[in-house]
C-alpha cells in the first residue's frame, strides 16, 4: 500500500526535478515559440514594411541615416523640417541591435529585404531576456519550477506587453521594460552584490534609453537603500547597485548620448539627470560604508541624503520641475494632450479597461498575499518592493494607458504566487469539481486568458459610419501601395499631416515638414496653423518651408481634427471641394485614399 501510494509522488517529483534542471531550455522553448507564433501573426505587416507607429518609423528612417553614414552622436533627422532637421530626444542604444541586424543581412539579401528582417527581429530579442528575467525572479521568489509558469504568462497573459515585442515594433519601449524585468530579477537575487549590479545596470541602462519608467527605477532605488536598512547585512548590495547605477550612466551617457543631449534638457539622461544619477549612485554607495547598527540611525542617513539629492536637483534645475517636454501651452493644448497613449485607462472602452486590468489587479493581489505572509523573514524585503512596484504600476494606468503594459509585466510575480498557492490547495480539495474546473478557473482568471476570452464573445461599441471611415483611413493611407506612386514622383519637400511625416520619410526619397516630437514644437505648430488658419496662411508657410507638394489623407484621424477644430479653415475648406488658384491637383491612382497638389 506504502508503495502504491508513494509511486505517483515519486513520478511528480521525477518531474519536478527534471523540469528543474532544464528550465532554462524549457524558457527558451517558450521564448522560440512564441516567436514563431508573432512572426505567423505578423507575416502580412512584415511583407508590407508595415512599421505600425511613427516612432517605428522614425526609428527605422535613424537606423537608416546611421547605416548610411549619419554620425553615431548626430540623431537630428534631416528629412524633416530641412535644412534644420528635427531634433530628437532618443538614445543610440536602441538603434544598435536593429542596425546590426540590418547591416548582417544585407551580406545575404538586398537593402529592402534586410531592413524587413532587421524590423521583424529586433523587437523579439529583449523579449527573450525578459521571459528569462521573469522566470529567474519567480524561481527566486516563489518556488524553482515556478519560473516556467511565469514564462508561459508573460507569454501568453500580457497582451499589452506583448504588443510591444512583435516584430516590426522597433520603438524602445521593449528595451525599457525588458531592463525593468532585470531590475525586479536583480531584486530577487539572494546574492547581494550579482544583485545589485544587475539592479544598478538594468536601472542605467533604462535611463540611457529615456526616462519613461523613471517613477518605477525609483521605486527599485528606494526599496535597495530601505533593504539596507531593514536587513544591514545587504550592504553589498546597496553598495554595488549604488555604483552600478553611477557607472552605467556615465558610461550610456558618454557611449550613446546624442549632441542635442549634451545640453541640459529635462526629458533624457542629459547633463541635468546624468548629475543626479551620478549623485544618487554614490550616495547608494556611500551610505553602506558608514557602518552602524542601529537601524534608525540608518534610516535617518538614507532620508537625509534623498533630502539633499531632491533639493539639489531642484536648486539646479528647477526647470525640470514641471513636464519634462517642456512644450508651450499651445501645443499641450493643442497636441500633446491629445495623444492617445497619453490618456487615462478610464477614458477607453469598457472592453480596453477590463482586459488591460485583469492581469495586474490578480497580481497586485498576488504579491501582496506574498508579502504578508513572507512578514519576519528575509523575503518580506523581496516581496514588498515588488508589490509596491505592481500597485503603482496599474495606479499609473489612471494617469496613462501606455503604462499597460508594465503593469502587466510587473504583475507576472505576484500572479505567479498566486496561482502557486491556490492550485495546490485546490488539488487537495476532496472535491473533483474543486481539483479540475477549480484549477482551470484559477489559471485563466489570473492570468488573464479568461478575461479576454469572455471580453471577445461579448459585442463592442457598434461602428458608425464615421469611424469606419477614419479606421480605413488610417489603415490604407501609409501602406506601401499608397504612397508608391508619391514615391515614384522627383524627389521634394511635401507638407503633409504631422502624422504622416515619418512614414513618408521612410518609404520614400521625400522630405517632410513635421512628425510628433515635442522638441520640434515649432514646426508641429506650423503645420497646425496651416490647416486650422487662413488659406492665405497655408499658402505662406508652405511657402516659407520649401515644399513643392502638399498631400492629404482625407478621414484620417488628424484631418477630422482640424475639420472639428477649425470648420473654416485651410483644410476644412480643402476637404469640402474649394478651389484655390495656387494648387494644382496631381492625378493619382483612382483607388488611392491619398489627395496630391503642387503648389504653384
Amino acid at each position: 500500500m506504502d508503495e502504491i501510494e508513494a509511486g505517483p509522488a515519486t513520478a511528480e517529483a521525477r518531474i519536478a526535478a527534471w523540469l528543474d534542471r532544464h528550465w532554462r531550455a524549457l524558457v527558451a522553448a517558450i521564448w522560440v515559440a512564441t516567436m514563431v507564433w508573432l512572426v505567423q501573426f505578423r507575416w502580412g505587416m512584415i511583407k508590407w514594411f508595415s512599421l505600425p507607429d511613427t516612432d517605428d518609423n522614425m526609428r527605422m528612417s535613424q537606423v537608416r541615416a546611421l547605416l548610411n553614414g549619419q554620425g553615431w552622436y548626430d540623431l537630428r533627422q534631416y528629412k524633416l523640417n530641412p535644412p534644420e532637421g528635427f531634433n530628437m530626444h532618443w538614445s543610440r542604444l536602441v538603434d544598435l541591435p536593429i542596425a546590426l541586424l540590418d547591416w548582417g543581412a544585407r551580406f545575404f539579401v538586398d537593402g529592402a529585404t534586410a531592413e524587413r528582417f532587421a524590423a521583424a527581429v529586433a523587437p523579439m530579442l529583449p523579449l527573450g531576456l525578459t521571459l528569462f528575467a521573469l522566470a529567474l525572479a519567480a524561481r527566486r521568489l516563489v518556488a524553482p519550477n515556478a519560473g516556467l509558469l511565469a514564462a508561459g504568462l508573460a507569454a501568453t497573459g500580457c497582451w499589452a506587453a506583448l504588443s510591444m515585442f512583435m516584430p516590426m515594433r522597433i520603438d524602445h519601449h521593449n528595451w525599457q521594460l525588458t531592463f525593468l524585468m532585470l531590475s525586479i530579477a536583480g531584486i530577487a537575487d539572494p546574492q547581494a552584490r550579482r544583485g545589485g549590479i544587475v539592479t544598478g545596470i538594468a536601472s542605467a541602462a533604462s535611463l540611457v534609453i529615456g526616462l519613461e519608467l523613471l517613477p518605477f527605477l525609483v521605486i527599485v532605488g528606494a526599496a535597495t537603500v530601505l533593504r539596507w536598512v531593514w536587513q544591514p547585512e545587504d550592504r553589498e548590495r546597496l553598495s554595488a547597485y549604488g555604483l552600478s547605477l553611477a557607472v552605467g550612466c556615465a558610461v550610456g551617457y558618454l557611449g550613446f548620448a546624442s549632441y542635442d543631449n549634451a545640453v541640459p534638457r529635462c526629458d533624457v539622461l542629459s547633463p541635468v539627470w546624468l548629475g543626479t544619477m551620478v549623485a544618487a549612485g554614490w550616495l547608494a554607495w556611500l551610505l553602506p560604508q558608514l557602518k552602524r547598527d542601529d537601524w534608525r540611525w540608518r534610516l535617518g542617513a538614507a532620508a537625509l541624503g534623498g533630502v539633499v539629492l531632491a533639493a539639489g536637483f531642484a536648486l539646479l534645475a528647477p526647470q525640470c520641475l514641471g513636464r519634462p517636454e517642456q512644450v508651450s501651452p499651445e501645443l499641450y493644448e493643442s497636441w500633446l494632450k491629445n495623444i492617445n497613449e497619453f490618456k487615462p485607462l478610464y477614458t477607453k472602452d469598457w472592453q480596453v479597461m477590463v482586459g488591460t486590468l485583469a492581469l495586474p489587479l490578480a497580481g497586485v493581489i498576488g504579491a501582496i498575499i506574498a508579502t504578508l505572509r513572507a512578514r519576519g523573514t528575509p523575503q518580506f524585503a523581496v516581496w514588498a518592493p515588488i508589490a509596491l512596484i505592481s500597485l503603482t504600476s496599474m495606479l499609473l494606468l489612471l494617469w496613462q494607458t501606455r503604462m499597460g503594459a508594465a503593469a502587466q509585466l510587473t504583475a507576472v510575480p505576484g500572479a505567479t504566487a498566486l496561482i502557486w498557492l491556490a492550485v495546490p490547495a485546490l488539488r487537495r480539495s476532496p472535491s473533483m469539481l474543486a481539483r479540475t474546473i477549480g484549477v482551470a478557473a484559477v489559471v485563466l482568471l489570473v492570468s488573464g486568458l479568461g478575461v479576454q476570452y469572455v471580453i471577445g464573445q461579448v459585442p463592442g461599441k457598434k461602428a458608425t459610419v464615421r469611424s469606419k471611415a477614419i479606421e480605413k483611413a488610417n489603415g490604407r493611407c501609409p501602406t506601401l501601395p499608397a504612397l508608391n506612386p508619391i514615391a515614384k514622383l522627383p524627389a521634394t519637400t511635401i507638407f503633409t499631416f504631422v502624422d504622416l511625416g515619418p512614414r513618408l520619410i521612410t518609404v520614400t526619397h521625400h522630405k517632410a515638414i513635421a512628425g510628433p516630437y515635442h522638441r520640434n514644437g515649432g514646426a508641429i505648430l506650423d503645420v497646425h496653423h496651416a490647416f486650422d488658419g487662413t488659406p492665405e496662411n497655408a499658402r505662406a508657410t508652405i511657402k516659407r518651408h520649401g515644399a513643392t507638394l502638399l498631400m492629404t489623407c482625407p478621414n484620417m484621424s488628424e484631418s477630422t481634427v482640424y475639420r472639428a477644430r477649425s470648420p473654416k479653415g485651410f483644410y476644412s475648406q480643402l476637404a469640402t471641394g474649394t478651389k484655390f488658384d495656387w494648387l494644382e491637383p496631381v492625378p493619382l491612382p483612382k483607388e488611392s485614399p491619398l489627395l496630391l497638389w503642387r503648389v504653384k
